[in-house]
């Protein structure tokens, strides 16, 4: 079974709420933006967003411009569904974010439990490739990842967990660090999982 797969039977045989990485409010996400200082009409893409709430609450605080990135349909049409006619205010792509070709550019970057999955250094590779040609010269990027101490697996794959170090490292001189934020999420059926939350800016290097 292929991710696409993989993910499309996660969505068809469990509702949203049901998942464990479910959030009625994603707090720690929302003041993140927030603390990016983007504009409303900047665009932010959130990876990975599937069903999430997220965009909710966006569009609940006035921005504009906004897409949704996830490699399971099914977890998309779940969203367009709660959102009704609001749906029609966002863009909508169904996609492998390693081999996602961007038809516009975004001034935020959002990716809660997405790049844990890449095992793969190809992948990995892939992923940063697509967010800096999706990401605009001075935009700004989100990461949620399992800590250090967090899960060893995630809806039956294996996954990698990081710190600063780590992810700083995936990523390049190209972002900056700029906050680290610790959660303890609590799932649907009341377990405990740790995740590291990551703001980076982007930053003028030499090669570019």
């Amino acid at each position: 079974m292929n991710r696409t797969e993989h993910w499309n039977q996660v969505y068809q045989t469990s509702p949203p709420d049901d998942v464990s990485w479910f959030q009625t409010r994603p707090t720690i996400s929302l003041r993140l933006v927030e603390a990016c200082g983007v504009g409303k009409g900047d665009g932010i893409i959130d990876v990975g967003g599937g069903a999430s709430v997220l965009v909710d609450f966006l569009l609940d605080a006035g921005y504009s411009r906004l897409a949704v990135l996830d490699i399971s349909a099914a977890a998309l049409d779940y969203a367009k569904r709660r959102l009704g006619a609001r749906a029609d205010a966002v863009y909508w792509f169904a996609a492998d974010v390693t081999t996602f070709v961007p038809t516009r550019q975004f001034g935020l970057w959002h990716d809660r439990a997405v790049f844990h999955f890449l095992t793969d250094k190809a992948d990995r590779q892939k992923y940063v490739e697509t967010m800096k040609r999706t990401l605009t010269p001075e935009g700004h990027a989100i990461f949620a990842t399992f800590a250090t101490d967090g899960p060893e697996k995630c809806s039956g794959l294996s996954v990698r967990r990081y710190d600063a170090t780590a992810i700083c490292a995936e990523l390049g001189a190209e972002f900056q660090l700029l906050e680290q934020v610790k959660e303890t999420h609590v799932t649907p059926w009341k377990t405990e999982q740790r995740f590291s939350y990551f703001r980076f800016a982007r930053r003028e290097t030499e090669s570019r």
